[in-house]
Parts: structure tokens; C-alpha cells; sequence
């Protein structure tokens, strides 16, 4: 019973999810990193970083400035370690309906669909702050 008990006790005391995504977060290919925030009730995440390649890749899709843009936007809790939003595609320059699940506190993923969960994408991006 004791244990039941402290394992109640440590579910409840354990930090919300929303606690664990702010921070500066690196993709895969580590060319681009993202700050994330609170942006009014919600999460945004900024581009506050960029190789070159990923820089003339947006040139290319529309996004002149790729450094600034918000790649996440408007995050709200979709369950216990699960956000939806809007995804920015900075290489065709189109925003697209998203999601991100935490895996763990210092790994998340990020998926993008065009259009009605078809033609998905997911990216696993890793905590670098």
C-alpha cells in the first residue's frame, strides 16, 4: 500500500509537460535550432539558428530570412506529452497542421501533414539547451 502511495505521490509532484519543451532544440541534421517559448496561452518555436544549407534551402522554397521565422506555432496540449499546432515547411514555404510528442525530456517529435494527416513528415529533434 505504502508504495501505491508514493507512486501516486510522485505522478502528482512530477513537472507538467508543458514544463519540459521550453528550451533550444537542434533537428537532426543539427542545422537548424529552435527556441521554444510560451507565445500567450500556447508554444511557438523560433529559428534562432541556421547553417548555410538550410539558409539557401528556404531562399529557394520562398523564406528570405530563415533566421527569425517561427517554425512552430501556436502549440497547445493535445495530452500528457503531446502539442498541436502549426508547422512552417521553411523549403516549400507553406504551414501545415502539426504535432509534437515528447519522448522524452530531452528528445521530442515533430510531424507535419500536408493536407488531412496525408502526406506526413516527422522529425526527431533533440535538446541542445
Amino acid at each position: 500500500m505504502m508504495t501505491m502511495i508514493m507512486a501516486i505521490a510522485a505522478m502528482l509532484s512530477a513537472p507538467a509537460a508543458t514544463t519540459i519543451l521550453p528550451g533550444t532544440w537542434a533537428n537532426p541534421s543539427k542545422s537548424v535550432h529552435v527556441a521554444f517559448k510560451p507565445c500567450g496561452k500556447a508554444m511557438c518555436g523560433t529559428i534562432i539558428w541556421a547553417n548555410d544549407k538550410a539558409k539557401a534551402d528556404a531562399k529557394r522554397g520562398g523564406t528570405s530570412k530563415l533566421i527569425g521565422a517561427v517554425l512552430f506555432e501556436d502549440f497547445v496540449a493535445d495530452g500528457k506529452a503531446r502539442w498541436r499546432g502549426a508547422v512552417f515547411i521553411a523549403d516549400i514555404g507553406q504551414r501545415v497542421s502539426g504535432t509534437i510528442t515528447q519522448q522524452n525530456p530531452r528528445t521530442i517529435i515533430g510531424e507535419g501533414c500536408l493536407i488531412a494527416g496525408l502526406g506526413c513528415k516527422s522529425q526527431r529533434w533533440s535538446r541542445i539547451k
